[in-house]
């Protein structure tokens, strides 16, 4: 498994080491030992999977406030994702910035969302499943929202059409207005 840090601290890719051969390939898609082995010491307590019927179908940018706050392990299991991790720690030097990636079936990247950061993504392809692990269960009253298109935070979205969005996320708040009880250094 390699390890990539991002510009933003905690935010950070995981390469897993793929196998392959005639019959085709095989890769631990997470350890909990290489993990820790790797620094990073997270219990996860719940896999979640969304399928996306259309390219342009844009998810977040989502996170549950504390206590009930989630790391995310993020990856595209069939078709394409542009993935984001925003961070909204209060004091963080990297507040409101982003960081986005391609994760992809073909390219088998994974993304580290830590705590204290919004998350969302768009499909590039239809048909597209994802999954990720969390560290904390699902708590619909903790359960927030950005809207995607803030442009305080400015994420440049690699899809020039309008997305198809939830009735949920068409009404997020921008950041400035949105509930969040994040700090940088908690």
């Amino acid at each position: 498994m390699n390890v990539i840090e991002t510009y933003i601290q905690g935010v950070k890719i995981i390469e897993p080491k793929v196998f392959g051969d005639h019959r085709g390939w095989f890769m631990e898609t997470y350890s909990g030992a290489m993990f820790e082995e790797a620094g990073i010491d997270i219990k996860f307590v719940q896999d979640n999977q969304s399928f996306s019927a259309t390219k342009g179908t844009l998810r977040g940018l989502h996170y549950q406030l504390n206590p009930k706050a989630q790391t995310k392990l993020v990856r595209c299991t069939k078709g394409a994702i542009f993935d984001v991790a925003v961070d909204i720690r209060k004091g963080s030097p990297t507040f409101s910035k982003w960081f986005g990636i391609e994760l992809s079936a073909d390219n088998k990247k994974q993304l580290l969302v830590p705590k204290g950061f919004a998350h969302g993504f768009i499909t590039l392809t239809d048909d597209v499943e994802v999954q990720y692990k969390v560290d904390e269960l699902y708590a619909p009253e903790c359960d927030r929202g950005i809207l995607w298109s803030d442009p305080q935070i400015g994420v440049e979205w690699p899809i020039d059409i309008s997305p198809v969005l939830s009735a949920k996320d068409e009404k997020a708040p921008l950041l400035v207005n949105a509930e969040n009880n994040f700090t940088y250094g908690d």
